[in-house]
């Protein structure tokens, strides 16, 4: 109702000022003639001239160039546009009704009324107008700051995203560098599969949200490079669960780094066969994903881990505004990871 209000301002004071002109106007004397012509022009002048009046205010403060002593600007033009107003009226209803003496004694004796009245219409519009116009500023002020906000998210977002990245390149090219030694079939193929896989990253790279599928099909690309670096010691178990599954959305780049974390964790100082769990399911309207590999905490690296998983954290609460999403349980040498994500 307020935004009402301030969208229609000028078209308020007018229907008051032909109120309060159709009272000045008529005689408080009973033996005073009325002329309905000159009670027609009184009042269209004022209505005339007040609407311009109020048009030229509201342009006046809409180019105000700051909001310092607005109000007071504000009232001090509509009482210079007022002045003016009462004047020019003033002269061309004397000119209009010279005849009639007694409508013109009637304006003299309320000059004080009108001019009143008509400062009062016009400050009407003046004040509206500041307020009004301090609302489209504060709304643009606020648009700045959301577009700010939303750059300097997606920024962060686009820099977690190229750091996750090179981790597992870095291992990559180091496996292919030892590889190239030892077995150049294997180094040869490892070559081929990480060209695949970076492939995809880069289809992939614009994507905000991608199907759960597709994010499959990716890991799968990386777990093949895994594969050649760690042979038949690593094995992944990935279990979907319910048809709802197939319409899951997720982020891009969420999943590999958690599936990285988890062959680092297990596989550090562990020269058997390692087995990963990857269990995918929908409940409550949540994409839950618990990803289950073995640890021996005296065995863990002591320095770099967890980078990816605080990553990972840092990017779904930029996404989604929630810290709930990533949650770590360590039971039995098990080390899980559970990722919800909305869907």
């Amino acid at each position: 109702m307020f935004q009402s209000i301030l969208k229609y301002s000028r078209l308020i004071p007018l229907p008051i000022l032909l109120f309060v002109m159709g009272i000045c106007t008529l005689p408080f004397s009973s033996g005073i003639k009325v002329s309905y012509l000159a009670l027609a022009e009184d009042a269209g002048l004022h209505l005339l001239f007040a609407a311009a009046a109020s048009t030229a205010l509201e342009w006046r403060i809409r180019n105000y160039p700051t909001k310092v002593l607005a109000i007071a600007h504000a009232t001090f033009l509509s009482f210079i546009i007022a002045a003016l107003v009462f004047v020019i009226v003033d002269l061309f209803l004397v000119t209009l009704i010279f005849s009639n003496k007694d409508y013109l004694q009637h304006i003299d004796d309320t000059e004080t009324m009108r001019f009143v009245m008509t400062w009062l219409c016009l400050g009407w519009v003046g004040h509206i107008t500041v307020l009004r116009k301090n609302q489209l500023d504060s709304k643009k002020d606020w648009e700045l700051h959301q577009q700010a906000v939303t750059s300097l998210r997606e920024a962060e977002l686009f820099k977690l995203r190229q750091q996750l990245q090179p981790h597992f390149l870095y291992n990559s090219l180091n496996s292919i560098n030892a590889l190239i030694q030892l077995d150049a079939e294997k180094a040869q193929e490892m070559v081929g599969k990480l060209s695949d896989f970076l492939r995809l990253s880069v289809k992939r790279d614009t994507s905000e949200q991608i199907s759960i599928q597709d994010e499959l099909s990716y890991i799968e690309a990386y777990l093949a490079i895994e594969s050649v670096r760690f042979g038949n010691r690593l094995s992944v178990d990935i279990i979907k669960q319910g048809e709802e599954l197939e319409k899951a959305h997720i982020p891009a780049f969420i999943l590999q780094p958690i599936v990285e974390n988890a062959i680092k964790f297990g596989l550090y100082g562990n020269t058997g066969k390692v087995s990963i769990r990857i269990e995918l399911g929908i409940r409550d309207k949540m994409l839950h994903i618990v990803l289950e590999n073995p640890y021996d905490p005296s065995l863990q690296p002591p320095r770099g881990t967890g980078y990816g998983l605080e990553g990972i954290s840092r990017r779904l609460h930029l996404l989604y505004a929630r810290t709930d999403l990533l949650e770590i349980k360590k039971t039995d040498n098990i080390f899980s990871t559970i990722v919800k994500i909305p869907q």
